[in-house]
Formats: C-alpha cells, structure tokens, sequence
C-alpha cells in the first residue's frame, strides 16, 4: 500500500509518501481500498504539525475521512465490494487516517455509502459537510426554521462554513456569510448567501454582556470571541451551533443570553456521532448532492499534493472543499 507518513523528528513532523506493509495497519474487522480522502482543517495542522492533533504511535497516516470499497471483511455487517464511508472515531488522530490507498476501520465505526452517491462525493462532503449537515439537525431541531429570520454562517469559505450556506440555502434558510476573505464574496453568493459580514465585525468583543437580537441562529466554527458575539446578538429563542476553534478556544460570555433570551449553545461533536445520526445526515446530504447543492466547492489533488495544500489550509487560504485523490 502506497500512503503519506508522518515522522515525528525531535520538535518536527516530517511527511513523506512511501510503500508501506499493511500489517502495519491498525486493528479492525474491515479492510478497505480507499478511493478517496479529503483535508480538512484538522488535517492542515496535523500535517504542517501547528497543532496537537495526533494522538498515536509515530510513524502516522493522517486523513480524518474516507471513502472506498470493502477489500475483505471478518464483520457480517459488510461483504467484499461494499461501498463505505468513515469519519470520526479517532480516524487520522487515533488510529490511521485515509491518506493511503487502504485502511482497517471497525465495522460499527462504517457508514454504508448511500445507494445515490459516489465515492468521490462522499468525500465532497466528508467530514466537514458532515458537521454541517449536523450543525443544520441542531438548529431544526431546536425550532429554528427560516420564518425565524437570518442564520450567519461564520468561517464561510471553509468546508463547514460553505458547505453549511449551500445546505441552509437550500432549505430555504435567509443565509449571512462571515468572511474576511474579499475575493470570496461571489463565490460565497452564488453558495445561496445573502449578505456578507466582515469576519472582524464579529471577532470584536463587545462592551456589553448582549447586543441587539441579530440572528435566529448561527453555524460557528470560529470559537472565541466571535462565539461570544454570536451568543450576544442571538435573538430569543435561537440556536448557535459549535464545532471549531479557528479563532481560539476560551470563551468569555455571560449567563445573560441563555437566561434572558433563551439562546441555546449546541455543541456538534461530529467524531462521535451516534450511528442513528450519521445515517439520517448522510440521507439528507445524498439529497443535496443530487441536487448539486455545492458542486461548486469542489477541488481534487493528489496524496503528492496534501502537504502544500495542508499549508494553505491553514492559513484560511482554500475555498469550500479539497478532495484527495489517494490513487494519484
């Protein structure tokens, strides 16, 4: 098998594609050819080693996600052929991730690839998507529907922050995207957007526990200040979903929002996600694929590639998502 190592060298991580023995895999009852991967931001700081991400043995195959073809399998949940998808679980942090042409994975950690989606575009939505499909669960499930008024979008010309416009947009969501990036703002339009937010305007603490009512709800993967802002401008009764810490991870709140207005702070966890969940999400992203929701957001590199791409990422540089390409 062909995969991207990383060699921890004193205080550095050194990457470097080699042929490596599968009997170096982890533990698991499935094997599988990977067709495709993905980088997420997690994976930019895994392999640019700006972050403390990996959490096993050194020599390391990172890659939070991917998509491929059962190979063989000692579970009856899954046969030789089957179609599958893998996220979370410790998958690229833990265990190996997916940037190799095959991985073992538990059977019970597997989704079964939805009849009317690709391999490819699985991993179009990957991880990111993902958390953006559940944080868009968290926010109907807590009544937020698109008579509620404008949901903001924060990171938004990322994997989570695009793909969740495209997934609100197509609900019928009054969607803001919250950017700094001035050359995205076509792009995060034409993703369903209708109003763009200078990132600083809401990174700025404010000088007051609340601000005015703004937003029905929000999809944040900033963290920091700006998830105080967002819980400050909620108006009442709305929902404001967590699932990164771009922008640091203290939070420097009040009880007022939560007391006073009745604002709900939902964490998503999309590494743990009960199985239930996973499937009702991959459902509902199978639809908006088909319905190419954000077909737009799509760029694919090869396992060569992951490293320089893993640079950009980091510095917030990369529009929507980065599909990887394990084979090439």
């Amino acid at each position: 098998m062909r995969a991207l190592l990383l060699h921890h060298e004193g205080d550095t991580v050194r990457p470097s594609i080699e042929d490596v023995d599968e009997a170096q895999l982890p533990e698991g009852d499935v094997l599988i050819d990977v067709a495709y991967s993905s980088l997420n931001y997690k994976d930019g700081l895994a392999v640019t080693n700006k972050g403390k991400i990996i959490r096993g043995e050194y020599p390391f195959v990172p890659g939070i996600d991917l998509a491929g073809t059962v190979a063989a399998s000692d579970s009856p949940l899954y046969a030789e052929g089957d179609a599958v998808i893998l996220t979370g679980w410790g998958t690229g942090e833990d265990r190996w991730g997916g940037y190799a042409t095959r991985a073992r994975a538990k059977a019970e950690h597997l989704v079964r690839l939805p009849e009317d989606l690709s391999l490819k575009d699985a991993m179009l939505v990957g991880t990111a998507g993902f958390t953006a499909m559940l944080s868009v669960l968290a926010l109907e499930e807590m009544r937020v529907v698109p008579e509620s008024g404008p949901v903001v979008v924060t990171g938004a010309s990322g994997g989570v922050g695009s793909t969740a416009i495209a997934l609100l947009a197509r609900a019928g969501y009054t969607v803001a995207a919250s950017t700094g990036t001035a050359s995205a703002h076509d792009y995060l339009q034409k993703l369903g957007a209708s109003e763009i937010v200078d990132r600083a305007e809401l990174a700025e603490a404010l000088t007051a526990p609340m601000g005015t009512g703004r937003w029905a709800g929000a999809v944040d993967s900033v963290g920091g200040t700006t998830l105080a802002s967002l819980l400050a401008t909620t108006k009442r009764h709305g929902c404001v979903t967590a699932c990164g810490l771009a922008g640091g991870h203290a939070l420097q709140t009040t009880v007022f929002p939560f007391i006073l207005r009745g604002v709900v702070l939902y964490g998503i966890d999309s590494n743990t996600a009960p199985h239930a969940k996973r499937e009702t999400a991959w459902a509902r992203l199978t639809e908006a694929v088909r319905g190419r929701a954000f077909k737009s957001v799509e760029t694919v590199i090869g396992l060569s590639e992951v490293v320089e791409y893993s640079e950009v990422i980091t510095r917030g540089a990369t529009q929507g998502r980065v599909i990887v390409d394990v084979n090439v």
